[in-house]
């Protein structure tokens, strides 16, 4: 894995063809090396537009996007940005090209020309990574949604890449399915130092999070921590956008009069945060 894992966009704008305003506009934003950055949105904000500009599927109309120390402008270069920078998409279907697990996960391999003797023991690790091993002779059709993603992630990490792009990849998952491809690219991120752009609607997903950043009508309009960001209710309310539900209802407790403080984005930190208040001689001990 490249030590330079950062990504960087430069005054990025993009603008579809015969498209009245640009998708993204002037957008500037340093990803750092092994850091989990959540990306916000309303539908038509320009979010995964950012991720396909960042896999190099798109080249930006204005602008440098500079993925692990390579421009994406570079044709001769976009397949080594695609190596360094694997991207999970919406619907984990649209992601499996052959008619058993393991061949899937060879398939970027085959790509890159990587000799069979390597390939091998390359593919075994990245499916027991995403405990996907015993499903390795299984026909992809037979498994969970869930189960397809993390197949998808393993064909990524066969690859050895430094960054990982999500562009909304438990969109189309049941809440165990979210759950289980979260908490897969959340270990590999805190485990292997891979950076993760994270594109998703669902705010409790971006409260986990190291930085977050909000896109409305192609720019960013807020970014910082989970905490600094969702602190903003209303600002968000604006962008037709939630904010997790605990940090809704610590809003609505201090206008009652509770004093809680800012920053609740848990049960948890509700919890502890109630105690204290309710009980403050026993939070103290």
């Amino acid at each position: 894995m490249l030590s330079d894992s950062r990504v960087s966009l430069q005054d990025v704008s993009f603008t579809y063809e015969e498209a009245p305003s640009p998708a993204l506009s002037e957008i500037s934003a340093a990803i750092r090396p092994g850091e989990f950055v959540a990306v916000l949105g309303h539908n038509g904000s320009g979010k995964s537009t950012l991720a396909k500009l960042v896999n190099a599927l798109y080249i930006p109309s204005k602008g440098n996007v500079v993925v692990c120390g390579y421009d994406t402008r570079d044709e001769k270069l976009v397949w080594e940005i695609r190596r360094r920078a694997g991207m999970i998409f919406q619907n984990p279907d649209n992601q499996i090209v052959a008619t058993v697990v393991k061949e899937d996960v060879a398939f970027g391999l085959e790509n890159l020309g990587v000799p069979t003797e390597e390939m091998i023991p390359r593919i075994e690790q990245a499916l027991s990574v995403v405990r996907m091993t015993k499903y390795m002779d299984s026909a992809p059709h037979t498994l969970s949604g869930g189960q397809k993603q993390r197949v998808a992630i393993a064909g990524i990490l066969a690859m050895e890449p430094s960054v990982i792009i999500a562009d909304e990849a438990t969109a189309m998952l049941d809440p165990s399915g979210r759950k289980e491809v979260l908490e897969t690219v959340r270990m590999l991120n805190q485990t292997k130092g891979i950076t993760v752009l994270w594109i998703t609607h669902f705010m409790e997903e971006a409260a986990q999070a190291d930085r977050v950043l909000v896109i409305t009508d192609g720019k960013i309009e807020l970014e910082g921590t989970p905490a600094e960001v969702f602190d903003h209710v209303e600002k968000m309310k604006e962008m037709h956008l939630d904010v997790p539900h605990m940090t809704s209802l610590a809003d609505e407790l201090r206008k009652e009069g509770m004093p809680l403080p800012k920053g609740i984005l848990t049960v948890e930190d509700m919890a502890r945060e109630v105690e204290k208040v309710l009980c403050p001689s026993k939070s103290a001990t």
